[in-house]
Order: structure tokens, then sequence, then C-alpha cells
């Protein structure tokens, strides 16, 4: 079973300029995602989408590929996140009749997503005999104990229940989309164009694998985990 790995990643970003290229624990961001893939046994194949030439050429030193640049139009801060992944899809079979039986989409502000977990949700995905699989983690935030502000400043329940859940224990386990890992059918990709299929199926990964880089803030978090899973590493080889 072929399956191809896609990072996206454009260059322009209105909240924080360069951040699929800031460096993190002495690499690009991109670089991390990149290497994941690479020691990921269920990947064959890495290319990046991009429509920046700088990004595309770190790209290529940490040994994926960038065999085109990415339209201007599908870099836009409003293009769904979906398109260019189609565009590569379709890209790829028009150009060099490559055409994986699955994709693997993997965003490069997640640093901090193992080869392991690529391998464990891509073996979750062919067992299953999923549609589609997407990486999760449990919420920090239940939202049974969220609350609605209405107009005239009343608090309210945000989810009505019939019967007020006041210990954490009794809440049921509810899960957030983590952005780490999306893999799907590209047949099935192509022709519905979403993520989320008639059989999608979920990883779940651990509250610190699954940051996010969005803000500053966001970076230093994810240097300090790097930082202390090396030191973790450094003890366990005394």
């Amino acid at each position: 079973m072929k399956t191809l790995a896609i990072i996206s990643a454009r260059e322009g970003s209105k909240g924080f300029p360069g951040k699929n290229i800031v460096q993190l624990g002495g690499k690009p961001l991109i670089a991390w995602t990149i290497l994941a893939a690479r020691k990921a046994k269920t990947v064959n194949r890495i290319i990046v989408t991009t429509d920046s030439t700088q990004i595309a050429d770190i790209a290529l030193r940490y040994g994926a590929e960038a065999p085109f640049i990415r339209p201007k139009e599908l870099a836009l801060d409003d293009t769904p996140g979906i398109l260019p992944i189609l565009h590569a899809i379709n890209w790829l079979s028009a150009n060099e009749n490559y055409n994986p039986h699955c994709v693997i989409h993997l965003q490069p502000t997640s640093p901090l997503r193992t080869a392991e977990d690529i391998d464990n949700a891509g073996n979750i995905f062919k067992e299953k005999g999923a549609d589609s699989l997407v990486s999760v983690t449990p919420v920090e935030q239940h939202p049974y104990w969220m609350k609605r502000i209405d107009k005239e400043g009343v608090l309210t329940d945000f989810i009505k229940m019939k019967k007020a859940i006041l210990r954490r224990q009794e809440l049921p386990l509810v899960y957030i989309i983590n952005g780490a890992i999306y893999i799907a059918k590209c047949e099935e990709l192509l022709r519905y164009k979403t993520w989320y299929l008639a059989r999608t199926f979920s990883y779940v990964m651990p509250k610190e694998r699954s940051i996010d880089i969005d803000t500053l803030e966001d970076l230093s978090i994810a240097e300090y985990l790097i930082r202390k899973n090396l030191q973790k590493r450094k003890r366990g080889l005394k």
C-alpha cells in the first residue's frame, strides 16, 4: 500500500510571520515533522507543498521532496486547508503518474508528533479498514462545564443537561482535534474533499505531544518540552 505524506507549509502567516521555519530546538520548525515522517515505517514518500522557495530548500535539506511550488492562490489566509492537499495529489497524478493508495497530512506546526505516532495511526487506519483517521487529544476544559452569556448578561449552560455533573470523574471523555495527523484514502479524499468520511477513526495523543504552534508562547512551551525530553533521554543513558 503506497502511502504519501504531505506537509503543507505556506510562507505567509498574519499572526506569526515565518512560523513554519522559525527555529525550535536548533532546527527549523518544519524539520521536526520531516524527520518524524522519514523515521516512520508506514510512509513511502514525503513531499512538501509550499509557495516559498526558501521553505522548499529547507525541505530538501532535511530529506523531503518539493516537486512544485504551490500557486499563490492556494496560499492565502482564507484558503481552506484541504485545497493544497488535493492540489498536491492531483499534481503528482498528472505530472508523475503517481497515485498512492492513501495520504497522510502532517502539519509542520505539530513538532512533537513522533514517528511512532505516525506509525501507530497508520496501523489503526489499516487494521480498521478506515476511510480516514484524525488524531485527537483529551480536552482540558470540558464543554459540559462551559457557559454562555446572553444579551442581558445572564449566564446559562452551553450544553443543556437534565442533571448537572459536579464531579470531574463523572464527566464523559471528550476529545479535540489536535491537527497532528490526518489520514485518508486518496480516492475518497478526492471525491468528498474532507477528512471526515463515512468511516473516520481516531488516534489519541497525549497533551504533551499535541501542542500546535500558533503563537510565540506555544513555541516557548514546545522548546521547554523538547529540553525536558532531551534531559529524560540523557538520564536514561546514565
